[in-house]
């Protein structure tokens, strides 16, 4: 409970060796696939997503393993039961070998229509090394490309009717990876915040949902060739690792970005009723949600002005939802005179029709809208002396698709969110690596525009790839998922601080990265805070201060900030984002440096309020699984 907020079991990882071949059985997937220690792929699942974009988890039966030295093979079945009670039933075989090959196959028979969005194979390719870097692609027809995986994030498939891929993780080392049974396409999961690019079966041009034939089995495969070429060196780290370094460095030429909370109007009262929790954190500013479509009307801007009224020192940003029934003028003066008759007055507000909260995938024609010019310049007239912010209340993926005007916004803004696609712990902390990503490629569209972020929480609360979020009354690890325990958790604290430190050099100038209350919110039942909290507080108290340079030897692991304090002090926040302890060395931060721990040890205490007490640090300590520090020192660089 007190690392992920549950007490559901994670999966269990089965590791598989074959000479230099690597691979992480995890739920009758792979995951993690090297080779002499270097990623060769992030995974290769076989997917079967119901009408709203949900993935069934169905248990794995049968489940068969053989392994030597040079050699292993998988064998299991499964079971997918649709809601109307169709079966879809699956066999699947892996086999992997020391001379770098790779095979996985499955066999997938239903005994009715079964409806689904994608059935079959994707395939995962690490963002990080492979960004810009050459590919080859065979297409269905036989024709090959030389091209490259996309720097900036491609807001539609950058590869199409795709038979194989070819590239080099690193010097020397060629990985071919061929798959068969229908046409396969690419598309950049960076805009989803997913740490890939994933190549998926059946193209999203051909409609969806679908149904799969009765008794007609559907068969597909991939497979993986590796070849070690002249100039390979094999990954050093993969047989030796020593503490990681944290570097500690110079001043940067930018500003920790503000921080600050999402409100929704059904979670003003339990913000109201803990006003202390909300002055203790200080967040820079307030995000309010306001939406007519869901009933939002004078009550929630009543509470909007109490809780604006317990911090006065905070922005008060206004997300307002435009229903896109009436031209946008009619509908930005409606809500501009509802506004004006309430005690709520906004510093901000964010203007967006309601149309744009939902996806429109390749493929899909698009819904009628207003044009954007005329939702912002009737905003600007509704609402004259206002900082007005456009963009998407949804997520960078539609952003990229649907461009916004500029002339007439003070800023930018999308959310993230990190269980789009796949919910596993692994999955979850690697999105982080997205993060620079998707900013930089915001970045090129909106060039000096003030850009802005969030929310950014572990749950989900809005879906734009179907009719919902997914409920979770289990606290299960579980995509879309509008409540995702691991927020309460140590978990959560360390995904908070490994998603400021992704923020360097991207110019974000403000953030919500978290909500107070309610099912994506920092208070525990009973009053008590998350360690989440304390990285909030920690991190609204930083914005604005000057940013240092610190530099991981192992990002993926441990990650952090650096900031010089009002007083000329030094504060970094480090996190441990991996479920095993971590040796840290912390470098160059001068004498007189203390730590405060958040831990499972430090967890219950922490609950009501307070870091655990600082002790002195000469940098050298082990950080338990996603365990959380602060450190002090009297000097900043």
């Amino acid at each position: 409970m007190k690392l992920f907020g549950t007490r559901e079991e994670a999966a269990p990882v089965r590791h598989l060796r074959a000479g230099q071949l690597c691979v992480d059985l995890v739920a009758g997937n792979l995951r993690t696939v090297r080779f002499a220690g270097v990623e060769v792929l992030r995974a290769v699942g076989y997917v079967v997503r119901d009408r709203d974009w949900g993935t069934y988890d169905p248990p794995i039966r049968d489940l068969a393993l053989e392994e030597d030295d040079d050699r292993f093979r998988v064998h299991y079945r499964a079971e997918v039961e649709a809601p109307d009670g169709v079966r879809l039933r699956v066999v699947a075989s892996i086999e992997g070998s020391a001379d770098g090959t790779l095979g996985f196959a499955v066999e997938a028979v239903t005994d009715g229509a079964f409806e689904t969005n994608r059935c079959g194979f994707c395939v995962l390719h690490p963002i990080e090394g492979n960004a810009g870097a050459p590919v080859r692609v065979e297409h269905t027809d036989g024709t090959v490309e030389d091209a490259r995986f996309p720097d900036h994030i491609e807001p539609w498939q950058p590869f199409q009717d795709i038979r194989s891929l070819a590239h080099e993780p690193v010097p020397g080392l060629r990985v071919t990876c061929r798959l068969e049974g229908d046409a396969f396409e690419m598309e950049d999961q960076r805009a989803w915040s997913d740490a890939s690019y994933k190549t998926y079966v059946r193209p999203l041009a051909r409609p969806w949902p679908y149904r799969l034939e009765a008794g007609r089995p559907d068969r597909q495969s991939v497979t993986l060739r590796i070849a070690a070429q002249a100039g390979f060196a094999p990954d050093s780290a993969d047989t030796a690792r020593g503490p990681v370094a944290v570097r500690l460095g110079a001043p940067l030429p930018e500003r920790m970005p503000r921080f600050g909370l999402a409100v929704a109007p059904e979670d003003a009262q339990a913000v109201l009723a803990l006003p202390a929790r909300l002055h203790d954190l200080a967040p820079a500013f307030l995000l309010f949600h306001f939406d007519p479509l869901a009933g939002h009307g004078a009550d929630a801007l009543e509470g909007f002005a109490r809780i604006a009224a317990l911090a006065p020192e905070a922005e008060c940003a206004l997300e307002l939802v435009l229903p896109g029934q009436d031209d946008p003028a009619a509908e930005t003066a409606q809500a501009a005179r509802l506004i004006e008759a309430s005690p709520f007055r906004p510093h901000t507000i964010v203007v967006g029709p309601s149309v744009d909260r939902q996806s429109t995938p390749p493929g899909s024609q698009w819904p009628a809208c207003p044009p954007l010019e005329d939702v912002y310049r009737a905003a600007r007239a509704a609402f004259p002396g206002v900082t007005l912010g456009g963009g998407m209340f949804s997520y960078f993926t539609e952003l990229n698709r649907k461009r916004v005007p500029l002339g007439d916004l003070d800023f930018v803004t999308h959310a993230t969110n990190p269980i789009v696609h796949a919910a596993d712990d692994l999955s979850v902390m690697q999105t982080l690596e997205a993060i620079p990503f998707i900013a930089r490629s915001t970045r090129a569209f909106v060039g000096n525009t003030p850009y802005r972020l969030g929310p950014t929480t572990i749950g989900m609360r809005q879906n734009p790839y179907g009719s919902r979020t997914m409920p979770n009354p289990e606290g299960k690890r579980m995509p879309m998922a509008n409540d995702d325990p691991r927020a309460r958790g140590l978990f959560g604290a360390a995904f908070l601080v490994g998603y400021a430190a992704r923020l360097v050099g991207v110019g974000v100038e403000a953030w919500a990265g978290a909500s107070l209350a309610g099912p994506r919110g920092l208070l525990l039942p009973g009053g008590g805070v998350a360690p989440a909290f304390h990285v909030a507080r920690g991190l609204a108290a930083l914005g604005g201060t000057g940013r240092l340079d610190l530099q991981s030897t192992t990002p993926g692991a441990v990650d952090g900030i650096a900031a010089r304090r009002p007083d000329g002090g030094l504060e970094i926040w480090l996190a441990n984002l991996t479920p095993e302890p971590q040796d840290v060395a912390i470098e160059g931060i001068g004498p007189d440096a203390a730590v405060s721990l958040l831990d499972e040890e430090a967890f219950d205490a922490a609950a009501d309020g307070a870091l655990p007490a600082a002790r002195a640090s000469d940098g050298r300590l082990v950080l338990p699984p996603y365990a959380v520090l602060r450190l002090l020192a009297p000097q900043a660089p």
